[in-house]
């Protein structure tokens, strides 16, 4: 692993080009022809590693690519989902940049066959097997955001204006090529031991991809009324189980530590190969930091990002039974609603419970734990990827290795592609579900009925198998970039604009006790319900709009007396696909027509 991380940092900044010239004209040492490069194992690594410092996804990417989404609360929404705020004049995603990547994995899968004389066959299907990986998942993304996109397998010719200004390729062409790239990457790429826990390219890594494209695409097609949906459905089971069966990965979970098991993934420094395939690895020794304590716990860097109520319900009792069952559930204060509650819970937001560092020193004491509104937006603050220390709270110092594959996901993929496929059986439960409960102290017992609450949230499902899978996914995965996609794959992109909710108010104008301690800490008021006497010391005063007449604020309150953050949103069902750049069908007219919905 350190090994590794040391080639990553040495090539970091070398720019994959053209020819091997300019990819290594920064170093007189690597200034060769292609002919003379490719020409041993270590080469053919050396590319490889490339690959892994210019596409593995950025620490943005994975723990805050979700907050634009129904169970995260931001201070602000993106472009796309304000009324009018985007268009095919605004897209991107298409320029040379955004194809530069492809390029790069065409050009090594097609000069890599001059290290053949030098290298043996099973090692050159690996590396073989690395590129067409990185392509597989390169072209799932364009796919996913645009559709139909034109395929191209080799470097293209700048000459060549049939391929420069070719057509889109249909959407099932073009996953029917990734669903070729994956099967050889999880057939060829090895396991052997120095590729594994390593945080490079292996088979188990190539596997986890097959799992979760091949489960986005199945549902994608089965939601969206498009054939196909069983074989995509199918080859995600085939890939989830091969590495369920045969391989080193399983949960980290340790009796009698279930109010820790969950968290101990997302803040080690030292990933958790137990449970982690791939990791974004950040380690203090080699000065490679992240800025997540800092985006989550700064109301001005960050997003001020929250969890709505409607997503915090979810979470099941320890005995396995619905919170959401017991009457007045909404109602319930802060101070109570996280007892006996899945430990999962007190692992992601911040509860009474929560104990952080400050100033060197472990607190529980809430005034220096529990921030106001100004870095939150619904008082369920986010810690999941925190280090729980507020020397990392105010700058880029966090060391924590962040997950890009994990086998909780896998678990998870399994189970959901077997409920989709009316095949989920208490024998698959007890492999999926039941192993992640448990960790987290909830009891592993199946659903003896659909969950009235989810088939609410989740409009249109009422099946009781998907509608749990849906819950563990949503628990488990939280803020691990896979919320939106799991959103468009369901066709619930309307989700999207669900009302922001936060803590239940037991009375307006009435200082209250947040965290149980004897102490009142908030009160919230408005100009119909005003404060009661003078300030007390002690506690923050927040005003809200409460009913028509009040002054207007960011807040109102619902029927329920939850707080509620205002903002706008919109949603229509052609957003499910992005458009194609203006720019772009301006240069190549064979591009289009648009994607439906969208003006050029």
């Amino acid at each position: 692993m350190k090994p590794i991380l040391n080639k990553i940092a040495i090539i970091a900044g070398l720019s994959l080009l053209a020819s091997c010239q300019s990819f290594f004209d920064e170093d007189p040492v690597y200034s060769t022809t292609t002919d003379t490069f490719f020409n041993s194992e270590t080469a053919l690594e050396t590319y490889a590693i490339g690959f892994l410092e210019s596409h593995l996804p950025s620490a943005a990417t994975l723990t805050r690519g979700d907050q634009y989404s129904d169970i995260c609360v931001t201070t602000q929404t993106e472009g796309f989902l304000k009324t009018g705020g985007y268009s095919a004049q605004q897209a991107n995603n298409w320029a040379r940049g955004n194809w530069r990547p492809l390029y790069n994995v065409n050009y090594y899968l097609k000069h890599m066959k001059d290290a053949a004389p030098y290298v043996d066959d099973a090692t050159m299907k690996h590396y073989e097997g690395v590129g067409r990986f990185w392509r597989a998942w390169f072209y799932w993304d364009k796919v996913k955001t645009f559709g139909d996109v034109p395929w191209y397998d080799e470097p293209i010719d700048p000459d060549d204006d049939e391929q420069l200004y070719k057509g889109r390729d249909p959407r099932d062409y073009v996953m029917q090529k990734v669903l070729e790239d994956l099967d050889f990457a999880a057939t060829w790429c090895s396991k052997a031991s120095k590729y594994v826990n390593t945080n490079v390219i292996n088979r188990y890594v190539a596997l986890a991809l097959k799992s979760r494209i091949c489960l986005y695409e199945g549902t994608w097609r089965k939601y969206h009324g498009l054939d196909g949906s069983e074989e995509w459905l199918r080859a995600c089971v085939a890939a989830s189980e091969e590495l369920m069966g045969d391989s080193p990965y399983s949960l980290v979970s340790t009796a009698g530590e279930e109010t820790t098991n969950y968290s101990k993934v997302f803040k080690s420094e030292e990933p958790q190969y137990t449970e982690v395939i791939l990791a974004n690895e950040f380690n203090a020794t080699l000065n490679r930091f992240h800025d997540a304590s800092w985006y989550y716990a700064s109301g001005s860097y960050g997003q001020r990002n929250s969890g709505p109520k409607a997503f915090v319900n979810m979470y099941l009792n320890l005995d396995g039974t619905r919170f959401t069952d017991k009457d007045g559930y909404n109602k319930t204060q802060f101070k109570d609603e996280f007892a006996g509650r899945d430990y999962r819970l007190r692992q992601t937001f911040i509860t009474p419970y929560y104990v952080k560092k400050v100033g060197g020193k472990e607190t529980n004491e809430f005034a220096k734990v529990f921030p106001g509104l100004t870095t939150q937006l619904t008082y369920y603050r986010i810690i999941k990827w925190n280090t729980d220390d507020d020397a990392n709270e105010s700058n880029t110092s966090s060391a924590n290795s962040l997950p890009v594959f994990r086998y909780a996901e896998i678990l998870l993929n399994e189970a959901e592609a077997k409920a989709e496929l009316g095949e989920m059986d208490q024998t698959v439960w007890n492999k999926t579900i039941r192993p992640l409960r448990e960790r987290s102290g909830v009891s592993g017992a199946m659903p003896a009925t659909a969950d009235p609450y989810l088939a609410s949230y989740y409009d249109g499902v009422t099946d009781k198998w998907i509608l749990e899978c849906r819950r563990e996914r949503s628990i488990e995965l939280y803020m691990e970039n896979t919320r939106r996609n799991d959103l468009m794959r369901w066709r619930m992109g309307h989700k999207l604009t669900v009302e922001f909710a936060g803590i239940h108010i037991p009375e307006l104008g009435k200082p209250f006790d947040m965290n149980g301690d004897g102490k009142n800490d908030l009160c919230f008021y408005s100009k119909s319900h005003p404060k009661s006497g003078s300030n007390q010391t002690g506690v923050s005063y927040v005003e809200v709009t409460a009913e028509e007449g009040d002054n207007v604020t960011t807040y109102s309150v619902n029927k329920d007396n939850c707080l509620v953050y205002i903002l706008d949103r919109e949603w229509a069902d052609y957003k499910y696909l992005y458009p194609v750049p203006k720019n772009a069908l301006d240069i190549n007219p064979n591009l289009r027509p648009q994607n439906p919905g969208w003006d050029d």
